[in-house]
């Protein structure tokens, strides 16, 4: 597979997929040339298909000095984006997300890649504390939701490998198949603790290290080219001396990025970042007063850092905002509307507008030889037999009534009281499509009531009894119901 190019051009231009950025570029230039450029994004067209993604050549508008023009193969999967990635200059950020919906937002933001958060899916998905309760199941389920819901890579929080070396190995393989581009492995004893919490306890070195070539050998043995990421946590639980030995020895196994949880000072992370120089390192901004220092991402490239996470951002707001909206409904309110999307905006987020002109595709019309109507109400395609039904129009559908229930007010005999000439009266139903086209339009015998719900199931819960009664001795015609459903179709019946 040829490598991903990156040439530098004096040309403006222009062209690039309608999707979303997967790459964001940060340049290595001078502080002040980074100032000005590291918002600028480079925009590359892709498709991903089956965890594989299809790239065409694009280039984007940045100031003439610094244009960049990436190439990509045309298939690469998110494992080898991320590892472009990875080669690109400058600092990269990525937040950690815990469910699609958090994960999608990061994406329509432009972030080129996320984490996922141990942390954070803990307390989304189990409402618990990030001390070893939740399993490796629950994270490779709600990893592969994440990953099936964006197009940019994935880091996985892989916490210590649910066990020992072997454990390590059946973690990284069920990871692969979850889409994960990338998984973080730590050297925590079981059950661990969150990096900035107390009574962290590690492995041993001789452990820790092995945990790591067995992480190597599930991907080669998988012929994966998932991102490896090393951590260790010996910072806090032993010292600093002991956590810089330990990166060097997962350097030396084939670690292809270090990451020392919870460095106390700037100092500390400097004496990080000059050990094993050709390997990329993380690091971790725990929002709002973790052990780590926060930096802003030019101060992290200057100290030599590839990758920065921000694993409570989302989760943070997230929980704040639904403390102030359940505040609000409390009191006898809604939340302000600048506190939220409006419905539109929810609905563009989660795709609905897509959805529906990608509907249209499928939209379907009746066969002159065979009478089609929408099995969404009940009804299957049925031949038309044209010796028994010469005298119906061409235009009129087929309705197949089965045990139907039996509208008897005045008895089943149908004789006597106001409610005999029921049986003489026909129900029309009416549907008509969102979209203006016709979806339905049959007639039974008004005295069949089970036949309808039969026929449209939006009509379980409507009482048709008493709109009969109400109409029985009416002469004429008369609209019974008209509404719209939950897809947005409106159903009318008809007392004929």
């Amino acid at each position: 597979m040829k490598p991903c190019s990156v040439t530098v051009s004096t040309e403006c231009s222009l062209a690039h997929c309608d999707a979303s950025p997967f790459l964001n570029f940060s340049f290595g230039a001078s502080s002040s040339q980074r100032s000005s450029c590291l918002s600028n994004n480079i925009s590359v067209g892709r498709f991903y298909r089956n965890n594989s993604l299809f790239s065409t050549r694009a280039t984007t508008h940045v100031p003439p000095k610094y244009n960049i023009v990436a190439s990509f193969p045309e298939k690469i999967s998110p494992a080898k984006v991320l590892r472009h990635i990875l080669e690109l200059p400058g600092v990269h950020q990525g937040p950690a997300c815990f469910d699609a919906l958090s994960a999608k937002l990061v994406e329509k933001a432009g972030f080129s890649y996320c984490f996922t958060s141990g942390f954070s899916i803990s307390a989304a998905r189990l409402a618990l504390p990030d001390t070893g309760f939740i399993s490796y199941g629950e994270m490779v389920d709600q990893g592969q939701q994440i990953t099936q819901a964006v197009l940019i890579p994935v880091i996985g929080d892989g916490d210590n490998g649910y066990g020992n070396a072997m454990n390590v190995k059946r973690t990284v393989k069920g990871y692969i198949k979850a889409g994960f581009a990338g998984i973080i492995l730590e050297d925590q004893v079981s059950p661990k603790a969150c990096g900035h919490t107390r009574g962290r306890r590690v492995v041993s070195r001789e452990e820790a290290v092995m945990k790591i070539k067995a992480a190597i050998d599930a991907r080669n043995e998988s012929g994966s080219d998932i991102v490896i990421v090393a951590r260790t946590d010996s910072r806090q639980a032993l010292s600093l001396d002991e956590s810089l030995w330990r990166s060097r020895a997962f350097a030396d196994a084939g670690a292809d990025v270090l990451f020392i949880d919870a460095l106390a000072s700037k100092d500390e992370m400097k004496a990080f970042c000059e050990i094993s120089p050709v390997v990329p390192k993380m690091a971790n901004m725990l929002e709002g007063g973790g052990k780590t220092p926060i930096l802003n991402p030019l101060e992290l490239e200057e100290l030599g850092y590839k990758l920065v996470a921000y694993p409570l951002s989302l989760i943070g707001v997230s929980i704040q905002a639904m403390q102030d909206s359940l505040t609000a409904i409390k009191g006898g309110r809604i939340p302000p509307p600048g506190s939220m999307p409006s419905f539109e905006e929810i609905k563009e987020i989660l795709g609905f507008n897509t959805y529906y002109e990608e509907e249209k595709r499928y939209a379907t019309r009746q066969l002159s030889s065979e009478k089609v109507i929408s099995n969404s109400y009940g009804i299957q395609p049925m031949a038309r037999d044209d010796t028994s039904r010469r005298g119906q129009s061409s235009q009129d559908p087929i309705v197949e009534v089965i045990t139907p229930e039996v509208y008897t007010n005045s008895g089943a005999d149908r004789s006597g009281g106001a409610f005999s000439g029921i049986w003489s009266r026909t129900l029309r139903i009416k549907i008509t499509g969102r979209d203006g086209f016709e979806k339905l339009d049959v007639r039974i015998p008004a005295g069949f009531l089970d036949g309808i719900t039969n026929v449209v199931p939006a009509l379980g819960g409507v009482n048709i009894k008493e709109l009969l009664d109400d109409a029985a001795e009416e002469v004429g015609g008369k609209i019974l119901l008209d509404f719209k459903d939950t897809m947005g179709d409106r159903i009318q019946v008809f007392l004929e």
